[in-house]
């Protein structure tokens, strides 16, 4: 007897999972698309990689009372000219909503009245399945190589150096006892306490609940030198240990 040809595949071709995915979060506090732009340059330009084909979230709560006179096309317009990909809105008027829908955009629910922490400025796209990822804090000793992306739930200790063009991230603390070539990230969920400790600073890029530094904003004196960082008046600390 023949077999049908959907008989044939015992494995479902497609499956829809449920992933925790973060990532850049733009709030937009003006509805001068002018202003918007500049200071949007001048922040792409302080760090080109890390913003580089990066998906991004627009969220308008800040100008909640003003958004009827933001043309949100063509923010979007703007936004996409330079190299980045907006896929949601959230915080939105219902005409802004019809607009984001016919770009083919995401529209998420409204959440900060609920009680809801509100998302950091900065996160990076962090989906699991691409990433090493522990549920536990997480102790490396071996050197973290360029290209390598380490992800952790709670704390993130590593006993060796991370190299440039490595990324490591913690929704806690990160301790450093090598050098820090490439990028950390602690804090990544939005936790405004957790802190960095490193044992020679050299990083690409330092972060903590969404605020960042790069390498040109280091100062000299805290260059490859024992630190901890902070975040104080949203403002990146840099103290010596």
């Amino acid at each position: 007897m023949p077999v049908e040809p959907h008989q044939a595949y015992q494995r479902p071709a497609i499956e829809f999972k449920s992933v925790t995915l973060t990532m850049p979060v733009l709030n937009i506090a003006d509805t001068d698309l002018g202003v918007i732009t500049e200071q949007l340059k001048i922040k792409l330009k302080q760090a080109p990689e890390f913003f580089r084909n990066s998906p991004l979230l627009v969220d308008l709560h800040e100008i909640r009372a003003e958004q009827e006179q933001l043309d949100l096309g063509a923010l979007i317009s703007a936004i996409q000219d330079l190299g980045l990909l907006p896929v949601g809105i959230r915080g939105a008027t219902e005409q802004q909503k019809k607009t984001a829908l016919q770009q083919h955009m995401a529209v998420l629910p409204d959440h900060r009245g609920s009680g809801n922490k509100p998302a950091p400025a900065l996160k990076p796209e962090v989906p699991k399945e691409e990433l090493s990822v522990t549920e536990k804090t997480q102790l490396i000793t071996q050197p973290i190589r360029s290209g390598q992306r380490i992800y952790a739930k709670k704390d993130l200790i590593v006993l060796a150096q991370v190299s440039a063009g490595a990324e490591i991230m913690a929704e806690g603390n990160i301790h450093i006892y090598g050098t820090l070539r490439g990028r950390a990230l602690a804090g990544v969920q939005g936790d405004s306490e957790a802190r960095i400790f490193c044992a020679d600073l050299q990083a690409e890029l330092i972060s903590i609940a969404g605020h960042y530094r790069i390498s040109e904003d280091l100062q000299q004196a805290d260059r490859g030198r024992p630190v901890q960082i902070h975040l104080q008046d949203q403002a990146l600390i840099i103290n010596p240990i």
